[in-house]
C-alpha cells in the first residue's frame, strides 16, 4: 500500500505556508461566504429584470430585451481575462476589492433608470463586478487547496455563488409580487455589496503566496507547452486551442453559460406567455441554479474521486435533454422538472470544468489560464443572447430554445471525443 501525505498537514513551501482545505479553513469558509455575495448580485436581476424589459421599458424585441445580458456577458468575459492576469502581477485581493467597488452603483442605477441604457450601464459594471470578483475567489481558493481537494474546492465555492444566486431570485421574485418590480427587490443588492466589500477589504487575505509554494512543488509536466514560463500570448494559445482538455473544457464552458443565458433572459418571457404570474416565475428561475448550487458540493467531490471527463460528458447531455423539455412543456410541473434536470446537468459541468483548467495548468500560470477559460466560459452569455434573441424574433421562443438544446447536445459529444482525462482515479490500495 503507498500512502501519501496530507496536504493540509505539511509545509508546502518556504515561509512553512500549508496547502489544502483543513489547513486554510477560515479564510476558505471566508471566501465561500463572500462568492455567496457575488452570486446575489447576479441573482437580484434573475426574475425581475426580463419582466422589467417588457412591462416597464416595454420592449417587444427579443434582441433589443436581452441586450442587458449581452452587455454582461461580454464585459464580465473580457474582465476575466484581465482579472487573471492582474491577480498574477498584483496579488489576488487588490482585483477582488475593486471588483466590489465597481458594483457599488449598480442596484442604485437599476432602482432609478429612467431608460434602457441605463439597465444597459448598470449590467456592465455588473459584468466588471462579477469577472472581478468571481475570478478571484475562484483562484483564491485552488491556492488554499493545492492538488488534492481541488474538485470539491470548486464544488464548494461554485454551490455558494449559484445558491444564493436561487435563494436571491426566489426572494426578489416574491418582493416583486408583493411591492413591484421596483424599487423594493434591488434593496437586496444594495445590502451584499455593502457586506462584500466590507469583508473583502477587511477580513480577506492574499493567496498569492500559496501558489508560489505549490510552484515549487509541482512537478515538471511532460508536455512542454506546460512548464512554468509561459507569456500570456502563449497561455492563451494552450487554454484556447492547443490543449485538448482546456480548449475543450473552454468550448464546453462557453456552451453551458450560452445555456444559462437562454434560462435568465428567454425562460421567463416563456413562462409569462402562458399565464405564469411573477410569482411562480420566480420560483422557476429560482430551481435551476438551487439545484445546480446544492449539487456541485457533491459532483465536485466526486469528480477527485472518479475523474472529470465523464461527469461533464454526462452533464452537457442531460442539460440538452432538459432544455429540450422546457420547449416541450406548457405547464408548471413540466417546467418544473426540465428546471430540476438542467440544475443536476449544470452541477455535473461547472465545477469540474474549471478543475480541469486546475489540474493542468502550471501554478505559475494557473491564474491567467482560469481568466481565459472564464474568458470563453463567459462569452457564451453574450452569444447566447443574440443568438436567443435573434432565433426568437424570426422564428419564436421554442425555435430558440430547440436550437441551443441541439447544440448543448453537440457540446456533449465533443466533449467525450475530444477531452482527455486530467485527474485519473486513484489506484486501489
Amino acid at each position: 500500500m503507498t500512502s501519501t501525505a496530507d496536504p493540509s498537514t505539511a509545509p508546502a513551501g518556504p515561509g512553512g505556508i500549508r496547502l489544502g482545505l483543513r489547513a486554510n479553513l477560515a479564510q476558505f469558509a471566508l471566501l465561500v461566504a463572500v462568492n455567496a455575495l457575488v452570486g446575489g448580485m447576479l441573482g437580484q436581476e434573475r426574475t425581475v429584470l426580463p419582466l422589467l424589459a417588457d412591462k416597464a421599458f416595454h420592449l417587444s424585441a427579443y434582441t433589443a430585451a436581452l441586450t442587458y445580458i449581452v452587455a454582461f456577458g461580454a464585459t464580465k468575459a473580457i474582465t476575466n481575462f484581465f482579472a487573471g492576469a492582474l491577480s498574477d502581477r498584483f496579488g489576488r485581493k487588490p482585483v477582488l476589492v475593486a471588483g466590489w467597488l465597481f458594483a457599488l452603483p449598480v442596484p442604485l442605477l437599476l432602482i432609478w433608470a429612467p431608460s434602457w441604457d441605463w439597465v444597459i450601464f448598470a449590467n456592465v459594471l455588473l459584468g466588471v463586478n462579477q469577472g472581478s470578483t468571481w475570478s478571484t475567489t475562484v483562484i483564491m481558493k485552488i491556492d488554499l487547496v493545492g492538488p488534492a481537494r481541488r474538485g470539491l474546492a470548486m464544488g464548494l465555492n461554485e454551490a455558494a455563488g449559484y445558491g444564493f444566486l436561487a435563494a436571491t431570485a426566489m426572494a426578489t421574485g416574491a418582493i416583486a409580487a408583493h411591492w413591484g418590480l421596483r424599487p423594493e427587490p434591488f434593496f437586496l443588492g444594495i445590502a451584499y455589496v455593502a457586506l462584500g466589500l466590507g469583508l473583502s477589504l477587511f477580513a480577506v487575505r492574499e493567496t498569492r503566496d500559496h501558489a508560489r509554494a505549490e510552484a515549487t512543488l509541482h512537478p515538471t509536466p511532460a508536455n512542454p507547452d506546460h512548464h512554468g514560463e509561459l507569456t500570456t500570448a502563449q497561455i492563451a494559445r494552450v487554454t484556447s486551442a492547443t490543449d485538448k482538455s482546456l480548449s475543450t473544457a473552454s468550448w464546453a464552458g462557453m456552451v453551458n453559460n450560452l445555456n444559462d443565458a437562454l434560462a435568465w433572459g428567454v425562460f421567463p418571457l416563456l413562462y409569462a406567455s402562458h399565464g405564469l404570474g411573477i410569482g411562480r416565475i420566480g420560483l422557476l428561475a429560482a430551481l435551476y441554479p438551487a439545484v445546480w448550487g446544492a449539487g456541485q458540493t457533491l459532483t465536485g467531490w466526486w469528480s477527485d474521486r472518479i475523474g472529470r471527463k465523464g461527469l461533464i460528458t454526462a452533464g452537457m447531455l442531460l442539460q440538452a435533454a432538459a432544455i429540450a423539455l422546457v420547449a416541450l412543456g406548457t405547464t408548471f410541473p413540466v417546467w418544473a422538472v426540465a428546471q430540476v434536470l438542467l440544475g443536476a446537468g449544470t452541477a455535473l459541468v461547472y465545477p469540474t470544468l474549471l478543475a480541469v483548467v486546475g489540474d493542468v495548468a502550471h501554478p505559475a500560470w494557473r491564474a491567467r489560464a482560469v481568466g481565459i477559460y472564464r474568458l470563453w466560459r463567459d462569452g457564451g452569455f453574450a452569444v447566447g443572447a443574440l443568438l436567443a434573441g435573434v432565433l426568437a424574433d424570426a422564428y419564436g421562443l421554442t425555435t430558440a430554445i430547440w436550437a441551443v438544446a441541439a447544440l448543448t447536445a453537440a457540446a456533449g459529444i465533443v466533449v467525450a471525443t475530444r477531452m482527455y482525462e486530467t485527474h485519473p482515479r486513484p489506484a486501489a490500495p
